[in-house]
C-alpha cells in the first residue's frame, strides 16, 4: 500500500513523495497488522459521542509518560526564556506558531500519544493545522474574551473541521484563569462580535456579543499539568485573567482531517501527522523551520490565535 502527500520544496516547488510499504510475504503483513492493532484507540465510543454532542471533552488520563512530559516542559521554558531576553513587546500569551521556529515540538506534535486523541474525533488522515503556547504570567495575565477559534480562521479551511488538544504545562485552575467552555455551541462558529472594553487587558481585541450565548453555562476545565482538554473549533470559550500567584500555561496542539483542504494565505504551513493526503493539500518538511515566516516576521510575529 502506499501513503503520502506533496511537500514543498526550496524556491517554492512541488515534491510528490508517496511512500509505498511492499508486502513481501505474509509475515510482514501480518506483523503491520498486529501493530496497528495494538495502537489502541485513546477515547471511548462513549467520550467521542460526548465530544461531539457537547463539543469539548476531558479525558483526565496524562497525555505522555512523566519523563516526556517533563522534556516538553522543558523545552517550552527555554523557548519562554528566548521569548522574554528578545524583549518582544507582547506578552507570552501571544507566543503563536512556535513550531515554525522550532521543529523540535514536531516530537510532540506527531507523537503518537496525541494523535490517537484526536483519530477517534477526525479519522485517521490528520494533519498539524497550527499550534500556540499560551502562557498568562502570575498577577498581570491577560483574560482571553469569549471567542470561535473558527471567526479568526474563516476562509483558510473547506470545512471548518479542527479539533484543539490543549495541553496544561501548568496546573489550570479557575484561580489562574483555566480556560472556560459553553457546552453545545459548535455548530456555527462565526458569531457577531464587538470591541472589548478593556483592550490593555484582553489577548484579543473583540468578543462575541454578550445576546450571542449564555454564559451562565460556562464550564471550567482544570488541568493538572499533563493532563488535556480537546475541544472543537467552532466553541466557544474564553478565560478569565490570571490574578494569582501562579502562571498559566497551555499548550494548543490543533488538527485537521485531510479530507479539509487548506487555502493558502501568506506564509503559513501545515503539516502531514499521519496517513495520506485527501484533498490535494501541499504539507511542509517538519524537519525544517518554516523560513517564509522566519523572512515575513525575522524579529516579531503579528498577534494570532
Amino acid at each position: 500500500m502506499s501513503m503520502g502527500g506533496k511537500i514543498a520544496g526550496a524556491g517554492g516547488d512541488t515534491i510528490q513523495i508517496v511512500v509505498r510499504i511492499v508486502r513481501t510475504d505474509s509475515a510482514k503483513e501480518s506483523a503491520m497488522t498486529t501493530e496497528m492493532q495494538a495502537r489502541k484507540p485513546r477515547l471511548t465510543d462513549q467520550q467521542v459521542q460526548f465530544y461531539r454532542r457537547e463539543g469539548y471533552l476531558l479525558p483526565r488520563a496524562p497525555v505522555f509518560p512523566a519523563p516526556r512530559f517533563a522534556a516538553l516542559q522543558s523545552l517550552f521554558e527555554e523557548l519562554l526564556a528566548q521569548w522574554l531576553r528578545a524583549g518582544i513587546s507582547r506578552s507570552p500569551e501571544h507566543m503563536d506558531v512556535p513550531h515554525f521556529r522550532e521543529p523540535r515540538l514536531f516530537d510532540w506534535l506527531f507523537d503518537d500519544a496525541v494523535l490517537d486523541l484526536v483519530e477517534p474525533i477526525i479519522g485517521p488522515d490528520i494533519a498539524l493545522w497550527t499550534s500556540h503556547f499560551i502562557c498568562k504570567p502570575a498577577a498581570v495575565g491577560k483574560r482571553v474574551p469569549w471567542h470561535e477559534d473558527s471567526a479568526y480562521w474563516k476562509g483558510r479551511l473547506e470545512p471548518m473541521e479542527v479539533v484543539t488538544v490543549w495541553l496544561a504545562i501548568d496546573p489550570s485552575t479557575p484561580a489562574n484563569g483555566c480556560m472556560q467552555v459553553i457546552p453545545r455551541t459548535h455548530h456555527n462558529g462565526f458569531s457577531q462580535y464587538q470591541n472589548v472594553a478593556d483592550p490593555e487587558r484582553a489577548v484579543f481585541s473583540a468578543e462575541i456579543k454578550a445576546e450571542e450565548f449564555d454564559a451562565s453555562k460556562a464550564v471550567d476545565c482544570v488541568l493538572e499539568p499533563g493532563q488535556c482538554s480537546l475541544h472543537d473549533g467552532r466553541l466557544i470559550h474564553g478565560s478569565a485573567a490570571n490574578t494569582g500567584t501562579m502562571r498559566r500555561c497551555g499548550y494548543t496542539m490543533r488538527y485537521i482531517p485531510t479530507t479539509t483542504r487548506f487555502i493558502a494565505n501568506g506564509p503559513h504551513q501545515i503539516y502531514l501527522a499521519r496517513g495520506q493526503d485527501r484533498a490535494g493539500n501541499t504539507y511542509s518538511d517538519p524537519t525544517k523551520p518554516n523560513k517564509a515566516w522566519l523572512d515575513a516576521y525575522p524579529d516579531d510575529q503579528p498577534a494570532g490565535h
